[in-house]
Parts: C-alpha cells; structure tokens; sequence
C-alpha cells in the first residue's frame, strides 16, 4: 500500500513538472516571441537619389532609423525589402552610415549599423592606364587611371583579386573630374604631405609621383597590395565592371593563384577581358591569356597602348623601358625589349 502510494505521489509530482515545463516555455516563448530566429540582415543599396532599400530574410517593420550625417527621412516602408525616401536628393556617392532597427512579426528585434554610399549615377567612364606593381622606397605601387568623360567618381570600387574577390581594395570619395583627367591611386602611404586631391587643387599633394596637373589620391599604410600575378577590376554599384586588367608573372599553363583564377573566370563569364584576336565567345581567361608581367620593376611599368582602339586584352598593353614610368601624365612609348 505505501508502494502504490509513493509511485502515486511520484507520477502526480511528473505531471505537475511537465505542467511548469510547458508553461515556462510557454512564457519564454511570449517573452521572446513566436520564433526564437531573429531576421537577418542581407543588404542594403541605393537604387536612386533619394531611395534606398534593406533586405531581410523575412518580412520586419522598422522599430527606429538613424543617419550619420543626420538626413531627413519621407517616408519608410516595411516588408522584407524596407523601403526608405529621402526628403531631399543625396549627394552623389556621399559616405553615410545608417543605424537601423526592426522586429518581425514574432517580436524578434535586429540592430544593424552599416555604411553605405548615397546612389551616384554619373560615374566617368574610367579605364586603366598604367600601373607599377613593384616598390623601392620612396617609390610605391600605384594605379593610375584615365578619364575618357567628365563625371563623379563617388562610390567606385577598386578591387585587388590577391586581396579579396569581395572587399574593395577602394572606394572613390565623390570628387568632380573632368574629361582626359589622369587619376592616381597610390597603393601606399609611406612619406608626409601625401593628401587626397578632392577639389579643384591639383597640386595639393607632395610625395613621390604626385602630379601637379593629375589628381592624386594615397592608400594608408605601408602593406603589399598588388603583384606580378593579379586582377584588377573597377566596378560600379550595381556590380557591372567599368574596366578591368588580368596580370600573370609567368605564361603558365595554370593560374599559381586560386584567387585570380576565380577572378579571371569572372572577366570570361563578363567578357571585361577578352582574348587579343577579338573573338568574345565564352571562355575562361589562362596566364597566356594576361599581360605577361615579368619584367615589370619600380621604373618599368604597365601601360595601356593608346595608340590602339580601348579594348579590354593583353595586346593592348606593353611593359614601358628602363626608368620610363609616367603616374599623372602621357603613357612613354619606349617598350622594354626583353633580353633573349
């Protein structure tokens, strides 16, 4: 009798165990709401001047937003794309940061603080110039570019394939430029009075290779950005290539680099690099297919032949002589003849 008494009592104290069980969940539940997965913050773009959209994995509603700089908002539509107007137009490809927070339908709440560049439309049609991928103090890696129109240059991205295939190695401030402009990007900072030239002053810069009459702009730090086996590519914000150049130290029959094979498979799928008989089917770019960048030092650069239409292949660029770089100004067209 006191047997079934105790597993009497025993079954009674499970019972009420699970009760409490299923009513702490049950409270935890309304406490963190319906689901316990949070949304997840995808991305956020510009698509016009006064329009930017945030994408979630599922449909939010925005609790509070703020701007850095502070900027007046219209108006804000939920969803899982959130739309937000702008009560004035941004300035073309100026830096803002936002500070966003939302919660879904289950009361789950998100904190996302992200930069991003106001929309810029008017990007120059840029190509690339020339470029030094070797360093010998004072004289560092650059990439100079040439401006066939005027425009901004707000928001375009550099990309280094040895650095990341995803992160911009640079993104342009919004500065002005006009047409036949020449613009260096310095891949190093290594001296004083190394300055950004964002107005109209083309002179403002000191350091080795700045040009009073190009426009200079200077990387911080003193890191190794670019080698003789590379891809570069400049793109604009909604992922298109406005020009791209594919490097390789050695005609190899394979790429000594994951990063740049990737990188070269992309200009094949785009066709921002093409192979130099001009035929454009699909193909995957090879080092034979690359400028051939082996003798390239801190005084023989990579230059564009500019005596030739602009087209995105190998046999539009050269290796330049001894002591013949040129950052800021005309291409030299003395040729480095290799030794045989």
């Amino acid at each position: 009798m006191k047997k079934y008494r105790f597993f009497t009592l025993l079954l009674v104290l499970m019972l009420i165990f699970a009760a409490l069980s299923c009513s702490t969940e049950g409270a935890l539940q309304q406490v963190l709401g319906k689901s316990a997965e949070p949304p997840v913050f995808l991305d956020c773009r510009p698509v016009s001047s006064t329009e930017m959209v945030f994408t979630f994995s599922q449909a939010v509603n925005v609790k509070s937003l703020y701007f850095d700089p502070p900027l007046e908002v219209k108006s804000i539509d939920g969803g899982e794309e959130v739309t937000v107007i702008f009560a004035k137009q941004l300035e073309e490809g100026k830096k803002v940061t936002a500070d966003i927070i939302v919660e879904d339908s289950g009361m789950n709440t998100l904190n996302v603080v992200v930069p991003f560049r106001a929309r810029n439309d008017r990007m120059p049609p840029l190509v690339f110039n020339e470029i030094r991928t070797e360093y010998s103090k004072p004289k560092v890696e650059f990439v100079e570019f040439f401006s066939k129109g005027a425009g901004n240059l707000g928001a375009m991205r550099l990309f280094v394939a040895g650095q990341s295939l995803t992160t911009p190695v640079y993104e342009f401030p919004p500065v002005e430029v006009k047409a036949n402009e020449y613009i260096v990007l310095h891949l190093r900072t290594i001296e004083e009075d190394c300055l950004d030239e964002t107005g109209t002053n083309l002179a403002l810069s000191g350091g080795t290779d700045a040009h009073n009459e190009a426009r200079d702009f200077w990387l911080p730090g003193a890191k190794k950005l670019l080698h003789k086996t590379d891809a570069l590519w400049l793109m604009d914000q909604d992922g298109k290539i406005i020009d791209a150049i594919l490097l390789s130290e050695k005609d190899d029959a394979k790429w000594s680099s994951d990063k740049v094979s990737e990188a070269a498979n992309l200009f094949g799928k785009e066709k921002a690099w093409l192979p130099s008989n001009g035929k454009a089917a699909e193909w995957s770019p090879g080092p034979s297919d690359a400028v051939i960048a082996a003798w390239t030092t801190n005084t023989r650069t990579i230059c564009r032949d500019n005596s030739l239409p602009i087209k995105p292949c190998a046999g539009n660029w050269y290796i330049t002589a001894n002591s013949s770089a040129t950052p800021g100004r005309e291409n030299n067209p003395k040729r480095y003849q290799p030794k045989e």
